[in-house]
């Protein structure tokens, strides 16, 4: 169970990565926001028996035509300037990649309904923990195998803000990272994998903002019109949870 779920988190984070290094910074966030909660309403509807209502089929609308919006950008140049080739391969990856994320949720919550079965929270580190390891090791050896690890010292020499800098940054998206796990992941303990991706995708919407000020990215129309749609989309789904929630609660007191 685990080492399926690590081969799946270093496919999905292969995926992310290269989609990252071939389009904008805004560009990548707004895909990202508006196809991982698709995806990941699709598979819950078939792996976690999630119940489709009027308000999460309008999110999924929306958050589609939010995301395929992008692709017609005329110029999508930014913070990564690249061939119009590059920037359709960049955008499949990244939605291939959202797909992973979303198919990881909802399997990761039909583990801990099917197999593991226990309401503890070693259950969750060791969801973490285990899936974390072996992705971390497929990654090494294809680091390794490629030989791009000689390249690292070039890399990091490269770098504008120099080798402490860099360090630095990998060990905070690190240690960032692991605590996004254990929210995401505890959540889906606690509530379900659905819930869980529309609380991480809370923030995607304000990525393509700090890229315009920290990156310089162009905030265009079209990805103005992307940005909208997708908060309007994760607000019609946080809409359908309010109105559960208010149904929950008038049931229980009659």
């Amino acid at each position: 169970m685990y080492i399926a779920l690590g081969i799946l988190l270093a496919t999905y984070s292969l995926l992310y990565s290269i989609g990252l290094s071939y389009l904008p910074v805004s560009t990548y966030s707004l895909i990202c926001a508006s196809t991982q909660l698709a995806f990941n309403a699709f598979f819950s509807f078939f792996l976690n028996s999630q119940k489709f209502t009027p308000f999460i089929i309008n999110s999924l609308v929306l958050l589609t035509i939010s995301s395929t919006l992008l692709v017609f950008q005329n110029n999508p140049s930014g913070s990564t300037t690249v061939s119009p080739g590059k920037f359709v391969i960049g955008f499949v990856c990244t939605v291939a990649a959202s797909a992973g994320f979303g198919l990881l949720l909802s399997l990761t919550q039909l583990c801990f309904e099917r197999v593991l079965k226990k309401q503890t929270f070693k259950v969750v580190l060791d969801m973490i923990i285990y899936q974390s390891l072996v992705a971390t090791l497929i990654i090494l050896v294809g680091l390794f195998a490629s030989g791009d690890w000689k390249s690292l010292d070039t890399e990091m020499e490269g770098f504008k803000l120099g080798k402490v800098s860099y360090v630095n940054i990998l060990v905070w998206i690190a240690i960032a990272l692991q605590v996004f796990s254990i929210g995401s992941i505890g959540l889906i303990f606690e509530v379900s994998s659905l819930f869980s991706n529309v609380i991480s995708t809370l923030a995607l919407p304000i990525v393509p903002v700090l890229a315009m000020v920290f990156f310089h990215d162009r905030m265009t129309g079209v990805k103005v019109i992307s940005m909208v749609l997708a908060i309007w989309g994760f607000v019609s789904y946080v809409y359908h949870h309010y109105l559960d929630d208010s149904k929950s609660e008038t049931t229980g007191e009659v």
